[in-house]
């Protein structure tokens, strides 16, 4: 079980991840792509804003008072980590766009397997 006041992701999700046919690389990104989807979801619960129409400055906000990243670095850190977030954002769109719904519908699944396809397209 995930404890979202400590963990970027869960054990179940890791073992998804691990599972994939990527690169270590892809791995990393679906990992981020993850964490970015469960932190979108959330922030668009708090704010009651869907998440294609939140802005960078709510995010990073958000970013920057998650719990999970307390102990993570700096403030250069959670910039840095916020910038992540919104590039996996337009990733998600990707995905969504290609399961047929929103970011808010995605699975875990679903993330791994666009990465999977996107990965496949590369070969």
């Amino acid at each position: 079980m995930l404890d979202s006041n400590t963990e970027l992701l869960s054990v179940e999700e890791c073992n998804a991840v691990d599972a994939a046919l990527l690169t270590s690389h892809g791995k990393f990104n679906a990992r981020v792509a993850i964490y970015a989807l469960r932190s979108l979801k959330q922030i668009s619960s708090e704010t009651g804003t869907p998440i294609a129409h939140l802005q960078p400055a709510t995010i990073a906000k958000w970013v920057e008072a998650d719990p999970s990243l307390q102990d993570a670095g700096d403030d250069h850190f959670r910039s840095f980590w916020t910038k992540l977030v919104l590039s996996a954002m337009k990733l998600l769109s990707e995905a969504a766009a290609n399961a047929g719904g929103t970011v808010e519908d995605l699975s875990v699944a679903q993330v791994i397997q666009w990465f999977e396809q996107a990965a496949k397209k590369e070969i």
